[in-house]
């Protein structure tokens, strides 16, 4: 595995850095990654972390959900009937602002939430960067996913959409400025991103499954993630919570901190923890994590 370091922060521009925790990949490698918090922004970042040429394999676990979408463990299972909910719960975020349009999902995974927009007469399009994603994607929305923003005309799409992926994004400053471009000019864009600021990722800390080093490059809380969209040209509409990664993050973090074992008594703690992480998170709106609405400037 080859390494690189981030020098300068994407939010801020800032260039130095402290150590804040040591983590491990849980599901691939189970190498040790350092995160780090920018002293001026507080962006938490993994850093080092593996090039472009070596994040790939990262990838490769059946564990990795999103890009396999097999259910082959009691939490992946409990992800996957989630994920039938919240297609919907989405479909009702987005339909509220714009009743219907053009789409594009960045970083769509296997395509699920582009074939279900796709099935209430959106006209749907999708990024993602997996060949193996990609081609599962396309079995669902045939000709619709594909591989680069530059294959995508500007000022195209009504809605943006980027559903727990630009953490995984390695400039994201890039991404949010190009991103832009392909918005109309009234077009919304939504991010999606975990919050390390959550109660539940203070709960279990190193073991907080959301920090998923190295896959996760950077560690967002609501400040640095509102400064990332102003600074880039956006303003912020509206945050919402998205309460399901709560349990979800939960679950998978016990078993993390019960040595990857998964039983009844770590499963019901595990959700009461994601049930407390909500109920705390009324006032601060620090859920484990949030959705940004944001326009153009």
């Amino acid at each position: 595995m080859q390494t690189e370091f981030v020098k300068h922060c994407p939010v801020c521009g800032g260039s130095n850095f402290q150590d804040v925790l040591t983590c491990e990949d849980h599901t691939y490698s189970h190498r040790q990654f350092t995160i780090q918090r920018c002293t001026q922004c507080e962006l938490q970042l993994t850093n080092p972390r593996p090039d472009q040429n070596s994040i790939a394999q990262f990838y490769q676990s059946e564990e990795y959900i999103s890009h396999s979408g097999k259910s082959n463990s009691l939490i992946n299972f409990i992800y996957l009937k989630a994920r039938s909910y919240t297609l919907k719960w989405k479909h009702g975020l987005v339909t509220k602002r714009k009743k219907k349009g053009s789409i594009l999902d960045y970083g769509c995974g296997t395509g699920e939430f582009l074939a279900y927009m796709r099935k209430q007469n959106w006209e749907t399009t999708g990024v993602e960067p997996s060949l193996t994603a990609r081609q599962k994607a396309n079995e669902l929305v045939p000709d619709s996913v594909f591989h680069r923003l530059e294959d995508l005309p500007e000022s195209k799409y009504d809605i943006i959409t980027l559903w727990h992926v630009l953490e995984h994004v390695p400039k994201p400053e890039e991404l949010i400025v190009k991103l832009k471009l392909l918005l109309k000019k009234d077009g919304l864009i939504f991010v999606a991103v975990p919050n390390h600021q959550s109660y539940d990722a203070k709960y279990f800390k190193s073991y907080w499954a959301a920090y998923d080093v190295p896959r996760h490059f950077w560690h967002f809380d609501q400040n640095n993630m509102e400064l990332l969209l102003f600074n880039y040209g956006f303003k912020l509409l509206q945050k919402m919570p998205m309460k399901l990664d709560a349990y979800y993050v939960s679950l998978l973090s016990a078993k993390y901190k019960n040595n990857g074992r998964q039983n009844l008594f770590v499963a019901i703690k595990a959700f009461i923890k994601g049930f407390q992480s909500n109920q705390k998170a009324k006032k601060s709106m620090n859920y484990s994590s949030l959705i940004y609405i944001a326009k153009h400037a």
